[in-house]
């Protein structure tokens, strides 16, 4: 393990995927492929355990915060993605070389601690699947999660295109077994229609409405798809080249947001109208969840699929958040690892505090830590969020690329220079970081 000059981000398969020299849909299915396995960060089951909880408690009341988080990660995955193709690098690399170490440092540390948060909700989420369908104890299916690791060697031996269809392989599993549930379960459209209009009952569902925010806008996805980006192979010798990827960028994060709000909604309207329908409004763990989906809807289909639904969101979330752990600890302190060893590292960070939590608190309090690990996330969004925009919006860095509505003109960009400059002036040494901003 040694520290190193600067290396492309995930340099495995940086560029390796050819994007250039298409036309139409070639075009656009070249580009698809990274939003997708950022997607699924979206619909982990730290999803399911808030969506749960806020259909069974609230009906379909709450299935407005799930459409205006869903539009929010749209804005900051674009700005994700347009950061790593005009800098070519990730939100963590250009946190390393923009700020002090104090502050980088801080930033890297807060970036962990969403990670750690985001990983002890998908390996639980997965060794619950493991349990409702294998009766397997959860104790053994949080250790089955190390294979993972494994997963992902295997998987980018045979190339990045190979790792984004088994991603998407499994987020196909995740809706069609979701679009069943809403069949069989018959919601009535008209109470849905109205859980769009803005409301919080009481201070649970303001609760709840944070932990769907953390769930549905994930830190570590942004610095996530700033890498993988990158994957693609594009002509960033000319504006138009640029431009052209910025685009289809932004269409592949459109439709694979689009699929994760489906199904996230589709969790929260099948728990609204089993659960919330039958007066049953305490049923907060997937185990319940799953337990009591045949007796209501009248069929053993429904929990097979719901348990089948829950593996794959679990397994293709575990791969991903391995993944942005790889990227936020190689941007940030610029680390080489051998790639096995730095995605055990990750995975063990997720793994301990699960068998801590089974442990010390037992099975039945999953579902409240899993709701926990995501209003934890929701906090430190905004240590992702502002580098992410302050970045964006600096126009010496992007040039003709900057985000206009966040320039250095604008209101906001304003701000985040002046708060930057106040830092600088304020250390003892010199004005480098006010430099390095204008």
């Amino acid at each position: 393990m040694t520290h190193s000059s600067p290396r492309k981000s995930l340099s495995e398969v940086h560029a390796s995927v050819d994007a250039t020299n298409r036309k139409g849909i070639r075009k656009l299915f070249a580009f698809m492929g990274p939003a997708y396995l950022v997607s699924v960060g979206y619909m982990d089951p730290g999803n399911w355990a808030t969506d749960i909880a806020g259909g069974s408690q609230f009906g379909y009341t709450l299935i407005w915060v799930l459409l205006m988080s869903n539009l929010m990660a749209l804005l900051l995955q674009s700005l994700s993605a347009r950061l790593g193709v005009v800098r070519q690098l990730d939100l963590a690399q250009a946190s390393r070389i923009e700020y002090r170490p104090a502050i980088n440092y801080s930033l890297w540390f807060m970036a962990e601690i969403a990670i750690a948060a985001c990983d002890l909700a998908e390996v639980l989420g997965m060794a619950i699947g493991l349990q409702l369908l294998f009766d397997l104890p959860l104790v053994w299916g949080v250790s089955l999660t190390v294979l993972d690791t494994l997963i992902i060697l295997v998987l980018q031996s045979y190339g990045m295109r190979k790792m984004e269809a088994f991603i998407i392989a499994l987020v196909v599993i995740i809706g069609g077994a979701f679009f069943v549930e809403m069949i069989l379960a018959k919601p009535d459209m008209s109470e849905l229609l109205v859980g769009f209009i803005p409301s919080l009952p009481n201070d649970t569902a303001l609760y709840i409405a944070i932990g769907i925010i953390g769930a549905t806008v994930m830190p570590h996805n942004l610095y996530l798809h700033s890498s993988l980006v990158q994957t693609r192979r594009i002509d960033s010798s000319t504006d138009r080249g640029i431009w052209s990827a910025i685009k289809y960028n932004f269409i592949d994060s459109a439709i694979a947001l689009n699929a994760a709000f489906f199904v996230n909604a589709a969790i929260l309207v099948l728990a609204a109208s089993t659960f919330f329908r039958a007066g049953m409004f305490e049923v907060a763990e997937i185990q319940d969840a799953h337990k009591l989906l045949a007796p209501l809807l009248g069929t053993e289909l429904a929990p097979l699929l719901f348990g089948i639904a829950l593996v794959a969101a679990g397994q293709s979330s575990t791969i991903t958040g391995t993944l942005a752990g790889q990227i936020v600890m190689e941007g940030y302190l610029n680390l080489r690892i051998a790639p096995w060893l730095r995605r055990l590292i990750t995975r063990l960070i997720a793994i301990i505090p699960a068998y801590l939590v089974i442990i010390i608190y037992g099975e039945r309090e999953t579902g409240a830590l899993l709701v926990l690990s995501q209003v934890v996330l929701s906090l430190q969004l905004g240590f992702a969020v502002i580098p992410l925009i302050h970045f964006t919006s600096d126009k010496s860095k992007m040039g003709i690329f900057i985000v206009k509505a966040l320039g250095s003109n604008s209101r906001v960009g304003n701000c985040f220079d002046h708060c930057w400059i106040e830092c600088s002036i304020g250390d003892s040494g010199s004005n480098r970081m006010a430099k390095r901003v204008r």
